[in-house]
């Protein structure tokens, strides 16, 4: 079964998650059966490792982490690399694919491109 989390930084203020979470719902309006669960870095929760064990306990065998990030910093280029390394030793049995960066999708670029100029 595939899943998807949603990796973004966190923070203190718990609104700022609103943009997060509504991207989770819309993907589980588009499909019913999308396993879909947001994660945090720092600050909120769960984080990766604990959204990952929700989704294997329902039943997930390939998870996607999809890093919320429009830019590649620190925590796009080493801090997740390194999470999801670990998880893999954690969950050998599970099939773990770190995708590229939301900004990096040209999708999201031509998107926001077009909001800009309307």
């Amino acid at each position: 079964m595939h899943a998807v989390v949603l990796f973004a930084h966190g923070s203190r203020d718990p609104s700022w998650s609103g943009p997060i979470e509504a991207v989770a719902t819309r993907m589980r309006e588009r499909d019913a059966t999308a396993l879909v669960r947001c994660a945090y870095l720092e600050i909120m929760q769960p984080d990766l490792p604990g959204a990952v064990a929700s989704l294997i306990a329902t039943g997930a065998t390939h998870i996607d982490v999809l890093p919320m990030f429009l830019g590649l910093g620190r925590h796009a280029r080493e801090d997740l690399p390194a999470l999801v390394d670990g998880l893999r030793k954690t969950h050998p049995t599970l099939e773990l694919t770190l995708r590229p960066a939301i900004g990096e999708d040209p999708r999201l670029v031509e998107l926001i491109a077009q909001i800009g100029l309307s």
